[in-house]
């Protein structure tokens, strides 16, 4: 149904007519953070994840994030238009945070304004792909490591560009790597590799984006008595893998298929993914 309604910092408005202002930076420079929320039967999760992110990205920035912009505050207002939206199932959010319009590459104001859009989903729970993707590496564009590195930031062209080269040569997406040739993400999450039973993953401090599910699938796996290290990933890894999957917070876990010449199986994402679901929902009941 896309989106229905936002919420412009405080101002719900229909997405029918025009919802933001002209001078909006994140517009003009791409100066503010976001988080893409999951909604399960109605409800969005792990909210409290998202928000610490967000707000840690805009101080980073320098935004002047009110006190008031808590958890229980955006929780609200996520559902506010979930309600009206009439939105009872599987859905996503975008949770916005911008610098306050003024100026140009230097801004008149530091302050902060939010903007929140939901939109339907068609699944409810996780559900894994049925069909492994196929990837590659693009090597068109290195990430490089800096203080913004593990935050959503509204600079985003590093990722457009690898998901449109992804589509050109037919593949589903593309590791992104830094200047060493170290497997950090791909253009939309992050990724783990399986070996001999054990999981890894890039290391926070590599650069990478400190994904809300990656989180949880470590915490997750760890629980499962799966051993965990965060740690460089190499090519040649993916090459010795027995299994390799990605993770973000609308899509969950996706296995991928085959690298190049490699196939992998998916039995660690298939168990992780239903502890997932299994989580979730005692947590919605309860």
């Amino acid at each position: 149904m896309g989106v229905l309604y936002i919420n412009n910092n405080g101002n719900i408005l229909p997405n029918s007519s025009p919802t933001i202002l002209p001078g909006n930076r994140a517009h003009l420079y791409g100066d503010g953070v976001f988080e893409t929320i999951r909604i399960v039967s109605g409800k969005p999760i792990n909210v409290e994840n998202h928000v610490a992110r967000l707000i840690g990205g805009a101080e980073v920035l320098q935004i002047r994030v009110p006190s008031y912009y808590t958890t229980e505050f955006f929780e609200e207002r996520i559902g506010e238009l979930v309600q009206k939206s009439n939105l009872l199932k599987g859905g996503k959010c975008r949770l916005s945070i911008d610098r306050a319009t003024g100026g140009t590459y230097l801004p008149t104001s530091n302050e902060a304004n939010f903007y929140i859009e939901v939109e339907e989903y068609g699944s409810n729970y996780f559900e894994l792909n049925a069909k492994g993707l196929e990837v590659d590496i693009y090597s068109d564009i290195k990430l490089q490591k800096n203080f913004l590195s593990n935050f959503k930031t509204k600079s985003c062209l590093q990722y457009v560009m690898a998901a449109l080269s992804a589509k050109e040569k037919g593949l589903d997406d593309l590791f992104l790597s830094n200047d060493r040739g170290n497997i950090l993400e791909t253009s939309s999450s992050n990724v783990f590799v399986v070996s001999n039973g054990v999981l890894y993953t890039p290391g926070l401090e590599e650069g990478c984006l400190a994904g809300t599910m990656r989180m949880q699938v470590i915490n997750m796996a760890l629980q499962n008595g799966i051993k965990v290290y965060e740690c460089s990933i190499l090519p040649q890894n993916l090459l010795a893998a027995d299994e390799v999957f990605i993770t973000n917070a609308i899509k969950g876990i996706n296995w991928i298929g085959g690298y190049r010449t490699k196939t992998f199986s998916n039995a660690v994402a298939r168990k992780l993914i239903i502890s997932l679901n299994d989580a979730w929902r005692k947590k919605l009941e309860s």
